[in-house]
């Protein structure tokens, strides 16, 4: 009994060892990946911010009119409701585009050294957490604040979000493991993030979408997202957790297909590298 005492508890620091020396791994190369990406920026991080802001007043200017009978006629309801669905797109996009070439990159250093493989695509995802958490994320707290007044629902904007950090992940995973195999996915890739940026409501209301189409739509894993969002940070109502439940089950979807792909293909990433 007291062998197997000893097993466990044996067992139990070394996992303890492998999740801290993973979190500080994740932290060096999150430091990294942000001072390699914004040396000599001005604005550094902010620019996360800046880019769907610019978006949202280019879209405003040519659709705003066209689109505001869906919003209440209000030109800032569509304002608002178009700054969520880039900011959504923006951080899916571009994290997954990082993390697309993230182990290919590091495999001069793969094989120098024993390194978790997952850790570059993950601290991708992280890189865009931070700024996440530093740019665009604090103006739709605020947001949320003005329109509902509930703390319910500023706490509540957590869960999409967490949908959209799962459903970039996984995505981060897949591709990641298939450009080792495949060197130009990345310009397919490019094709396939402005496909899926058509076609999520961003800059135009899902009520448009032809019923014939709207079973695809339901396909993608960002639409509800961006809808469960948009629900609980603008609508003035309490959060509906009927829309929030499939924005997380979509990025929880996306994070299991994504880490078995990957997970089953790694074994073959050091003879490529």
């Amino acid at each position: 009994m007291t062998v197997l005492t000893d097993i466990n508890t044996a067992s139990s620091n070394r996992t303890v060892l492998a999740i801290a020396r993973y979190w500080q791994l994740l932290r060096v190369l999150i430091e990294r990946n942000l001072k390699v990406r914004y040396r000599g920026s001005f604005l550094g991080i902010y620019w996360s911010l800046i880019n769907p802001l610019i978006s949202t007043g280019l879209y405003t200017a040519i659709f705003g009119a066209t689109f505001a009978s869906y919003y209440g006629n209000s030109i800032v309801n569509y304002v608002l409701a178009a700054f969520t669905g880039l900011m959504v797109m923006t951080f899916f996009s571009s994290s997954t585009s990082q993390a697309l070439p993230s182990v290919v990159n590091n495999g001069a250093l793969l094989n120098k050294i024993y390194l978790p493989v997952s850790i570059f695509p993950v601290s991708m995802i992280g890189s865009n957490v931070f700024q996440l958490c530093m740019g665009t994320l604090p103006l739709l707290i605020i947001i949320t604040v003005i329109t509902s007044k509930s703390i319910v629902n500023v706490l509540a904007l957590f869960v999409p979000c967490l949908g959209l950090v799962f459903a970039s992940m996984g995505v981060s995973f897949l591709v990641s493991a298939l450009y080792v195999f495949f060197r130009d996915l990345s310009y397919f890739y490019e094709l396939v993030i402005f496909v899926l940026g058509i076609s999520t409501p961003i800059f135009y209301p899902s009520a448009i979408v032809p019923n014939q189409v709207k079973p695809f739509l339901q396909l993608n894993p960002l639409a509800p997202i961006i809808e469960s969002i948009r629900q609980i940070a603008l609508s003035g109502n309490p959060p509906d957790w009927q829309m929030a439940a499939p924005a997380v089950l979509s990025g929880l979807i996306c994070l299991t297909v994504g880490w078995t792909c990957f997970r089953s293909w790694r074994s073959q990433f050091m003879d490529l590298l």
